[in-house]
């Protein structure tokens, strides 16, 4: 995995650490950027050395603060980059961690809702304004819904008004509170704790219960699917004997 000026990546045992890398725009998606964040969900897909991935970003003013409108207003977004939209709808097998090291609004907070799991900085807000500009959340904020309580989605996606962490916490959108300097620590001590567990377990764990909240039907049938594949494993079998005999399993994704 190559890193580009506006992405950095960096490896902590089994964890890759993502970081957007625009401190100077609040790290806001250009093309390059949204190129760069799906390249590097394909890579870690493909690297099986790579059982989590945290998402974070540079500086303490913002996470992210949604797509670069310079680049979007001098008609250089035309569409978004395949690998990318992917990453928006959920669909990377490997379970991503957020680290909100601050404000995450419009595309900012859609991209943390593509992680599974969310640890987010204690002065951190949270937002969809889309509607102020003209908009609406059309990268998956829409979708808040399945994340947390209607009428509160509801609530955001129609004022534009943002939440501060606490509230986000409060209502389930996040996972965990923390100081800004301990945000990328707990989210990194997280993600290890997940990467500790079986990798096939783990893909068909996320994809089922991501499928269940949005396509039911889908969900029964990729569970048919995905059962003999992870219960007649060799990690399946690795986890009964490791259980038996008393010592950590060793998971080779197969």
């Amino acid at each position: 995995m190559s890193d580009t000026d506006e992405l950095v990546t960096e490896r902590h045992g089994a964890v890759l650490v993502a970081r957007l890398n625009r401190p100077e725009a609040r790290n806001a998606l250009s093309p390059t950027l949204m190129a760069a964040l799906g390249e590097t969900m394909v890579s870690a897909e493909s690297d099986s050395e790579v059982r989590a991935v945290v998402l974070t970003g540079t500086g303490d003013r913002a996470f992210c603060a949604g797509m670069d409108l310079r680049a979007f207003a001098a008609g250089e977004v035309t569409e978004i980059n395949p690998d990318f939209y992917r990453l928006l709808e959920g669909r990377v097998s490997v379970p991503l961690i957020g680290a909100a090291n601050a404000t995450a609004i419009a595309g900012g907070l859609e991209l943390l809702l593509a992680c599974d799991v969310i640890v987010a900085s204690s002065v951190a807000k949270f937002g969809l304004p889309e509607v102020k500009r003209g908009l609406f959340a059309g990268g998956g904020g829409t979708a808040i819904g399945t994340r947390i309580p209607l009428a509160i989605a509801l609530e955001l996606i129609l004022t534009g008004d943002s939440i501060d962490a606490a509230r986000a916490y409060e209502v389930g959108l996040v996972n965990a509170v923390a100081p800004p300097e301990e945000v990328l620590p707990a989210a990194l001590a997280l993600a290890t704790r997940i990467a500790a567990n079986a990798p096939l377990g783990l893909a068909a764990s996320k994809e089922l219960v991501r499928l269940a909240m949005t396509d039911p039907a889908r969900a029964t049938t990729r569970l048919s699917e995905w059962q003999p594949l992870v219960f007649n494993s060799e990690d399946a079998k690795e986890g009964a004997t490791a259980f038996l005999e008393r010592r950590p399993p060793t998971w080779t994704g197969r």
